[in-house]
């Protein structure tokens, strides 16, 4: 296919806004499905994609489209992942492509999203067309969201194309569009290869299939090709095209985008955004804007019965295999045995991960409150990586901490505004501006600390502005931060799995929290448990756990006082032995109530 035939584009758009439901329709008009063996998010694969209603992995199709019935085109949809925890693998999609669709909900207008992406496209200087989607909802103001879109984006509105990706309604002149608007890729088919790499897949026959991006020269069967980031070289077995299923060709050219098959073993080989090119004619150079994935959130992972040890480690080598961004390393812990230390891009890369172990493969999970990585530099002029509180050093060892920061854009309506300063003044968020977009919308800009933001923020948000505001962040680097390990003790006991690290101002009312909540959620023993907050050895916290008592009194009818307190006394002394060598369960519930920051005196 001439270059001039071809058209790389991909579908941006705030959560929720349609963009699953789009594709399914682009695929309808260009004949790859049709309404009646088509299933609803088609290039969604995995059944948790499905249920939530959410794109985790990218997926990318070839869709054939003749314009004005004569010239044939190939359109290549390079699909991306629609949340924030996996930005970089959207960024490394949106510079495969010429042009983007940038997706507006018609009864919601922008959000914060809607902006951080189209801020993305522009600075990748990507053709932008926008769609605004959910016209055939009621009493939606079209006129209004177009003004929107001028004021905001500065899209003149007669470049807007209103579409309902529900019922297909102008869905075919968006193809019209990307055919006249988005420019045809650049390349030379005669130049050293440069493929970008996409994304990544694993098959247990064929190893990892790797779907690329060729910039520049061509890539066919039994070619040596190797990848620069990780120097690692391999002979390509099969190359070919996306047609929702692998079709082989000869070859991938400039400008094309296909897979790539080379016997690789292991996906973490294949890291997104590396550049492959030939084994004897290599580029000079490799394509601009690669770097490793970091895990972002670390979280122990344990089995609730220690026999699922070994089952728990073959499920997450099996994940890894799909999943080069998950970490996982061998981690025990006094309170839960043997388990994982994994890291995740976020917090919903998190949920996905445990739902899968659980669903996937039948496993019974306890998951520790996430911790975000901190820095600590040492008296000894060492910099320490800190993923779990156990890892924290004394504090006479420290010289400085620091901890992840980002820079947080809410759009809300105005009458919000009040709510949503105080919420982040309460997460110790630093102001930077305010931006009125309209007589009734608003742009707050702050600068938040990351593990002050990541479990329960948005739902703060949401509640405080009626569901109305929309949140988007992104990460500007490490900042120095006051900040301590915070130790819960049970009887007495340390238990590691229930620390924490918090910041030093805040670490009184914490434990109160903490303890609080522990209280009502573990269970009553037969015998008073003391909960106790601490940092150090300093306790700043304490609640009990009143004992089960049973009335060994009630047998005795009358009688001598004396019978009672002899009955007593031994109970007493009874119940002094039981808390020396007593075992307390702890319920999930009490592993993930420490991340809450709500008062438990408001329950």
């Amino acid at each position: 296919m001439k270059l001039d035939r071809i058209r790389n584009f991909s579908i941006i758009a705030h959560i929720d806004h349609g963009k699953s439901t789009l594709a399914d329709r682009l695929l309808e008009v260009c004949g790859i499905t049709t309404a009646q063996n088509a299933r609803a998010q088609i290039l969604d694969n995995m059944e948790l994609e499905r249920e939530r209603g959410i794109t985790i992995k990218s997926q990318t199709v070839r869709l054939p489209y003749t314009a004005g019935n004569t010239n044939k085109y190939i359109l290549n949809l390079i699909d991306t992942p629609g949340h924030i925890d996996f930005n970089y693998e959207v960024s490394r999609s949106l510079s495969a492509c010429e042009g983007v669709l940038l997706l507006i909900d018609a009864s919601q207008g922008i959000e914060a999203q809607t902006i951080a992406n189209y801020q993305l496209a522009e600075s990748a200087q990507l053709t932008v067309i926008p769609v605004l989607n959910k016209i055939d909802l009621p009493n939606i103001d079209i006129p209004a969201i177009e003004d929107q879109i001028e004021n905001i984006l500065a899209i003149p509105r007669e470049q807007v194309i209103p579409v309902s990706a529900k019922t297909g309604e102008n869905c075919d002149l968006i193809l019209e569009a990307i055919v006249q608007e988005i420019p045809p890729p650049h390349g030379d088919p005669n130049a050293p290869l440069q493929a970008l790499i996409i994304d990544s897949s694993y098959n247990s026959y064929r190893g990892a299939i790797i779907k690329a991006r060729i910039f520049n020269g061509t890539i066919k069967t039994n070619d040596a090709i190797t990848l620069m980031a990780t120097h690692k070289k391999f002979e390509v077995s099969e190359v070919g095209v996306y047609d929702l299923d692998l079709i082989p060709t000869q070859s991938l050219a400039a400008g094309e985008v296909g897979y790539i098959i080379a016997g690789i073993k292991n996906v973490s080989d294949t890291k997104i955004g590396d550049t492959i090119t030939h084994t004897r004619q290599a580029c000079e150079q490799p394509l601009p804007g690669f770097k490793d994935i970091k895990p972002m959130v670390w979280a122990g992972v344990y089995p609730v019965d220690g026999n699922d040890y070994q089952a728990l480690a073959d499920a997450l080598e099996k994940l890894k295999l799909n999943d080069s961004s998950l970490q996982s390393q061998g981690d025990t812990s006094n309170a839960l045995g043997f388990g994982f230390r994994c890291g995740f891009l976020g917090l919903l890369h998190m949920e996905i991960i445990q739902e899968r172990l659980e669903r996937e493969f039948n496993l019974e999970l306890i998951t520790t409150a996430p911790n975000v990585t901190y820095r600590i530099y040492t008296e000894q002029h060492k910099v320490l990586e800190i993923h779990t509180p156990t890892d924290w050093p004394t504090e006479t060892k420290i010289l400085k901490t620091e901890e992840p920061y980002i820079k947080g854009i809410i759009i809300s309506p105005v009458e919000f505004i009040g709510n949503i300063m105080k919420l982040c003044q309460e997460n110790r968020g630093e102001h930077q501006r305010t931006e009125y977009l309209s007589p009734t919308r608003v742009e707050l800009e702050y600068i938040l600390p990351f593990a002050e933001i990541f479990y329960d923020f948005n739902d703060k948000l949401k509640s405080g502005s009626r569901g109305y505001a929309s949140f988007d962040y992104e990460f500007i680097g490490m900042r120095e931060s006051k900040l301590s390990r915070l130790d819960i003790l049970i009887n007495g006991k340390s238990v590691d799995a229930l620390s924490v690290i918090c910041h030093h101002d805040s670490a009184y009312h914490r434990g109160r929290q903490i303890v609080h909540k522990l209280r009502k959620l573990i269970p009553r023993q037969l015998y008073e448990v003391p909960l106790q907050a601490a940092i150090g050895a300093k306790i700043i916290a304490r609640e009990t756990i009143k004992a089960l008592r049973k009335n060994v009194t009630a047998k005795c009818y009358g009688g001598d006082i004396t019978r009672k307190r002899k009955l007593l006394e031994k109970q007493k002394e009874g119940k002094r032995r039981m808390k020396k060598v007593g075992n307390i369960d702890i319920p999930q519930t009490a592993f993930m109530a420490i991340l809450s920051t709500k008062d438990g005196s408001d329950e």
